[in-house]
Parts: C-alpha cells; sequence; structure tokens
C-alpha cells in the first residue's frame, strides 16, 4: 500500500472543495435518517461557526486531506488546544467511499494522530456515537470517557503526561471558560449513574441555583480543562441550629482518576463549608462506595438516607 500523507487545505478552491466533501458526508454517513439537525450542519450559519475557529490565531482548526497516490482518499476536521493543556478535538474524520476497506481508513487516523503530535497534540478528543464507530476508535487506543455538554458520548486518548492538578470554584456558569464544563461533567456523572442527560430546563436550573448561591460547584483543573466536580449545597440543620452541607456530584473523569483529584475536590468542598462556619458537610452513598468517602473524611455515620420521590 502506498504511503498516505496529510495536506492542510488552505486556498479558496481547496476549501470550498473540503466543505463540498464534509456536506456530502454529513448527508451519507451522519444523518442517515435525515434528522432535523441536518439542515442545520449544511447551512450557513454551521459554516461561519467553524470557520471562526479555523481562522483565530490560538487554538486553530484545520481542514485537512489524507493523499494517496496524488488522490484525496479521505478527510478530517480536528481542533487543537495548546492555550488549554494540550488537547486536540477531532470533530470530523471520514475516508471517502471508494477508498474505505483494507485498513485505510485506520491508517489515515495514525497518520492523522501522528501528524498532530508533530504539532504539539498531548491527547485527543472526539464525539463517537454508534458502536461501530466506538470499535474503530477503541482499536486505536481511545476509551469511553462521559458526555459532552449536549448529552453525545466521547472517547478519549489519554495524555501521557500528568500535568498539576488545581481546584477552583465555579462563580459564572453562564462564563465561556468553565460552565460549558460543568455541563460536560454533569452529563458524564448522570450517565454513569444510570440517569439521561439534562435537558435544556434542567440546565438552566442548575445555572439560576449556581447564580444565586444555593450550591457550590468545585471543579478540578487539568490546565484550563475540568477533569472533575463536587458539589456543596447549604441546608439549615435543627440539630446544629445553623447551618451544614451536603456533598454530592462527585465525578472524575475516568483516564483522570487515582491522580488526586478526589481528594482535591473533597478538601475544597470541606474548606468552604469550615468558612461559612457550617457545622458538617454529609453525603449519601451506597453501600460499595462508603470506603472511598471514609478515606476522603467521611468518617461519621449518621445511619441510612431514604428519599421520598416528589415529581411525577
Amino acid at each position: 500500500m502506498s504511503e498516505i500523507t496529510i495536506k492542510e487545505l488552505t486556498t479558496q478552491e481547496e476549501t470550498a472543495r473540503f466543505w463540498d466533501r464534509l456536506r456530502a458526508y454529513f448527508r451519507r454517513d451522519m444523518f442517515l435518517d435525515g434528522e432535523e439537525s441536518l439542515d442545520y450542519f449544511l447551512g450557513e450559519e454551521y459554516r461561519e461557526v467553524i470557520s471562526k475557529h479555523h481562522d483565530r490565531p490560538v487554538d486553530p482548526l484545520y481542514y485537512l486531506a489524507f493523499l494517496r497516490d496524488g488522490a484525496e482518499i479521505g478527510y478530517a476536521m480536528p481542533a487543537s488546544y495548546p492555550s488549554e493543556d494540550g488537547k486536540w478535538f477531532i470533530m470530523e474524520f471520514w475516508a471517502e467511499p471508494e477508498f474505505r476497506g483494507g485498513g485505510t481508513g485506520a491508517a489515515c487516523a495514525q497518520v492523522l494522530l501522528d501528524w498532530a503530535r508533530e504539532r504539539g497534540a498531548a491527547y485527543f478528543e472526539l464525539n463517537a456515537e454508534g458502536a461501530p464507530r466506538r470499535r474503530f476508535w477503541a482499536r486505536l487506543g481511545f476509551a469511553p470517557n462521559g458526555m459532552d455538554e449536549w448529552g453525545n458520548p466521547c472517547m478519549l486518548l489519554p495524555p501521557e503526561e500528568a500535568l498539576p492538578l488545581r481546584v477552583e470554584r465555579l462563580t459564572d456558569p453562564d462564563g465561556p471558560e468553565l460552565g460549558w464544563q460543568l455541563l460536560k461533567l454533569e452529563n458524564s456523572f448522570l450517565a454513569e449513574i444510570g440517569e439521561d442527560p439534562l435537558t435544556e430546563v434542567k440546565k438552566e436550573r442548575l445555572a439560576a441555583a449556581v447564580r444565586e448561591g444555593r450550591i457550590a460547584f468545585f471543579l478540578a483543573l487539568r490546565g484550563t480543562r475540568a477533569v472533575g466536580m463536587c458539589s456543596a449545597s447549604p441546608c439549615f440543620s435543627t440539630f446544629a441550629c445553623g447551618e451544614t452541607g451536603v456533598f454530592d456530584d462527585f465525578y472524575v473523569e475516568p483516564p483522570f482518576r487515582r491522580r488526586g483529584a478526589a481528594r482535591l475536590l473533597a478538601q475544597a468542598a470541606r474548606d468552604w463549608c469550615r468558612a461559612r462556619g457550617m457545622a458538617s458537610l454529609t453525603v449519601g452513598c451506597s453501600a460499595g462506595d462508603v470506603g472511598m468517602y471514609r478515606a476522603l473524611g467521611f468518617e461519621l455515620e449518621l445511619g441510612t438516607m431514604l428519599a421520598c420521590p416528589l415529581e411525577g
């Protein structure tokens, strides 16, 4: 098999050809049932959004073609984030139908990963809906990694370097820096415990609770990427005749576990509650998680927690 190379498409003619191929790919491979969202991805609004990412001076997005024997056999659209922690997000990737088979797709993907690493990529992330797509990327080392802010499944090829972690409290749920990452972690947390992703109504309720101080979220950050979260909610206790805290929303992305994020998050929540003069911080958990929470400082047993559902 001839060598596969990558060419960045930059001229007006090359860009127009890329968009023609991308829209054909959307019709042919991505929206097989004619979902309503196809119109958006085929329209000019979507192209304008992508073009802004492509043209930005930092963290650029690339239009790429895979070449073999002079022919463009496939395409990719990755976005790079060197200003964060070296992540590259593979937004789109495909081999043209007439060139599929015989390992061509996997070879193109490996060329893409090597090309990006030469340009500073530390790790890779992508959306992967459907079992065939998940199997394809799993063969290249990608592993499931929760959901994005819209509830679509993600996969990640983890970074080899373990960067230091820090914890920040989220104060602006509507901000472009961390607010969307909270939604991503929440949807991942919900998926892990078997619940549905946040609806638009629930997203707004969550943001309102943060804005109004009814809940405090803490994010574990690797660079500017949030890899974990927890929350503390104040409530009045008649036993203490004062505020106590409830610890919840405790989640760390699987590739970043066992790196100290859990302890940092639990400590941040305790420190915040202590600074507010709260009497205690409590957590409800399954029997299988008791040992973990004990190791994080939740040592006092308070019996069994039960709930009476009120919705519906």
